[in-house]
């Protein structure tokens, strides 16, 4: 009987199996109100408001405290709360930083504070134990000076590497055109407002705000309610009540026209493209939801999205391209672009604005719909899976003014959006001929070809306009004129042509990940035509580029390459010592570019084309010294900080930007040698 009904069992599978039709996917059931799970609310008398989420899965408990700031404008000092959380968590008045550090360690509990927060875990046996620390520094922070100055130096040196990063600088001068650098949104951090802040802004900053009735604390973990109420009045309940005056909130001007920005890097062999403008996607709107779909079909966060589909895999312009619709209480922004090939910068636009305008007239496929839909769903499904997610919901709920079942139901919300709603959405929040085109490039290559778009207009690396670095200033002064100024400004032709040898060493730091390496780097040249550049660095050995009379070759890790034609160009370059005085004789094309800008200073520009290699050199027009050179994808070169060694004026600075490492190197010239026996076996 047992075999009987197995048997029918599997017959009735099978013949269902076979009835189902498999081209088709199975139709998702109706969506239902989510539990999402249950959170405590209670509030203390001072103000503060408590969110409690119990979880007794592990012993453990997190306490973020958060301040409700509202939008902070900094100004003149912008910077100083970017560093305020670092220095309110070195010390108290009762323990230092190493000691509060020790006590933390000991726990296995991390505490750590920002601008408008501080947060504490650890095992729920130290709960107190980090309470009293977490409101040690909430009560009685001791703000070191030495910390503030430690903080500055720290963020001048990321800001002098963050203006070589082309993404970097596309945020900021997308943040500058969007908003304005005057508004909360638009204003950035310089050398100069960070060496305005000073310790009075930063105790300002927590005078106003760090107040109990504007500020949330989220109770996350092994909790029972009663404890929590018992240790929130104990530790918060005096925390003193006080007023906090909100920053009135200034929407921002959209752009009526498009607008191409243009920042102009020489040494790029890419351009960043940004197509950007404000928009307003406050948390909670009846389109958010809609955004979020309309986003995940154009260019979010997958590899079947639209923009990946056309820019990626059919065109080949970029590995990846992205959009974002930016969600806020105060103001959002549209964002969409990608990397592409300086050669490509305008085509790779092209492709923008079609799926921008192509979303807005053509209604998307069933199939793209369900697609975005599921993987919302999933991200969803799987936020839910987070302890802290209930507590950001609750959050969220509060500071937003949500409805109780705002998140209970967003599957329901999501699955109503249409086809027919994602073209109505589009064409209300997608608007590309109201956009600022923002790119980061070399701006000789793509400048010309962005005008098809919208009025070009040029930036420096923080947002402020300069003029035309393609425009050519006419001058009535020779190429020759400019060589021999130069030549008399390091030394005169007696002193030049006097030299034989030439020797100097330097040194330059690249920091990655935290983490700084020290590069040493020494040059050999033995005129005419003799040239080594030996480079170590740690970790990854030496490299030599070598140009010996017509030959080169690069040796690195053990392994030798002959180099040749094109490839050998910029040895040959680099080889030939002060090669200004015989460009000529060299057979080199040398044409003069008119009078363009260098650091804000005039200086004139020469192409020098070189076995197929065009090196652009710039002469200051009034040292007459050399200050840059740009050799395209082998690097661009910027001299400084001359001085005279035995009768010759050398640059004792050499900052270097290549495609291959994403920030400049400052190499500081250590000794020189002139004039000093050198062994023509090194060059072999």
């Amino acid at each position: 009987m047992k075999k009987l009904l197995t048997i029918a069992l599997v017959l009735f599978v099978t013949n269902a199996w076979a009835q189902l039709d498999r081209s088709k996917l199975p139709t998702p059931s109706e969506a239902k109100e989510i539990k999402i799970g249950d959170y405590e609310k209670f509030e203390l008398k001072n103000g503060l408001k408590v969110i409690l989420v119990e979880n007794h899965k592990l012993p453990t408990i997190a306490w973020t405290l958060t301040m409700s700031t509202g939008p902070i404008t900094e100004g003149d000092n912008s910077g100083y709360t970017s560093m305020f959380g670092p220095i309110m968590r070195a010390g108290t008045t009762s323990k230092p930083k190493q000691v509060l550090d020790e006590e933390i360690d000991f726990m296995g509990a991390s505490i750590s504070v920002g601008s408008s927060s501080i947060f504490g875990f650890s095992l729920s046996k130290y709960k107190e134990d980090v309470l009293d620390i977490m409101t040690d520094i909430l009560y009685k922070p001791a703000f070191p000076q030495e910390e503030l100055e430690k903080l500055k130096k720290q963020n001048i040196a990321a800001i002098a590497q963050s203006k070589d990063d082309p993404n970097g600088i596309s945020r900021t001068v997308s943040a500058v055109l969007n908003y304005g650098k005057d508004h909360t949104y638009g204003e950035i951090m310089t050398e100069a407002t960070i060496e305005n802040i000073s310790m009075e802004d930063i105790k300002n900053h927590y005078d106003k705000f760090f107040k109990p009735n504007v500020a949330y604390l989220v109770i996350v973990g092994d909790i029972k309610k009663k404890d929590a109420q018992k240790l929130a009045k104990n530790y918060f309940g005096k925390w003193e009540q006080g007023e906090v005056n909100k920053e009135v909130f200034i929407a921002p001007v959209k752009p009526t026209k498009t607008i191409v920005a243009i920042v102009d890097r020489p040494a790029s062999v890419q351009s960043v493209i940004n197509i950007t403008y404000p928009i307003d996607n406050k948390p909670g709107s009846a389109d958010v939801t809609k955004l979020s779909v309309l986003n995940q079909i154009l260019g979010g966060p997958s590899f079947s999205t639209r923009l990946v589909s056309n820019l990626r895999e059919d065109k080949a312009y970029t590995y990846g391209a992205n959009s974002s619709f930016g969600r806020s209480r105060y103001s959002g922004t549209f964002s969409t672009g990608a990397s592409v090939r300086n050669e490509v910068t305008d085509s790779a636009t092209v492709q923008f604005i079609y799926e921008l305008e192509r979303l807005r007239v053509e209604p998307v496929e069933q199939e793209e719909l369900d697609l975005a839909k599921n993987s919302l769903r999933g991200s969803f499904a799987r936020s839910l899976e987070s302890r802290n997610t209930v507590a950001q919901f609750a959050l969220n709920s509060e500071l937003n003014d949500f409805p109780a079942d705002y998140y209970a139901n967003y599957l329901k919300r999501l699955d109503a959006i249409t086809i027919e709603d994602i073209q109505a959405t589009a064409k209300k929040y997608i608007k590309p001929e109201q956009a600022y085109i923002v790119v980061v490039g070399k701006a000789a290559e793509i400048a010309e070809k962005m005008k098809a778009f919208g009025e070009v207009k040029f930036y420096d690396a923080e947002g402020n306009p300069v003029e035309d670095p393609t425009k050519e200033v006419v001058s009535d002064v020779s190429v020759d004129d400019i060589f021999n100024k130069y030549i008399e400004a390091i030394g005169g032709r007696a002193i030049i042509d006097g030299i034989k040898t030439f020797e100097y060493s330097s040194k330059a730091t690249l920091s990655i990940g935290g983490q700084s390496l020290d590069i040493s780097r020494t040059v050999y040249q033995k005129s005419p035509d003799k040239f080594l550049d030996k480079t170590v660095i740690p970790m990854m050995g030496e490299t030599k580029q070598i140009y010996n009379a017509g030959n080169g070759r690069v040796e690195s890790g053990g392994q030798k390459m002959d180099l040749g034609g094109a490839d050998m160009a910029p040895l040959k370059y680099l080889g030939v010592l002060y090669g200004e005085r015989f460009y000529g004789e060299l057979g080199y094309k040398v044409s003069y570019k008119g009078i363009k800008k260098v650091d804000g200073k005039d200086a004139h520009s020469l192409t020098v084309e070189i076995d197929g290699l065009t090196v652009t050199e710039m002469y200051d027009v009034e040292s007459g010294l050399k200050v840059q050179f740009d050799m395209g994808a082998a690097g661009l070169y910027s001299l400084s900080d001359y001085k005279m060694v035995d009768g010759v004026n050398l640059a004792h600075k050499l900052i270097v930007k290549t495609a291959q490492i994403p920030m400049p190197l400052e190499f500081i010239i250590g000794e020189v040698k002139v004039n000093k026996e050198i062994d023509d076996s090194i060059f072999n």
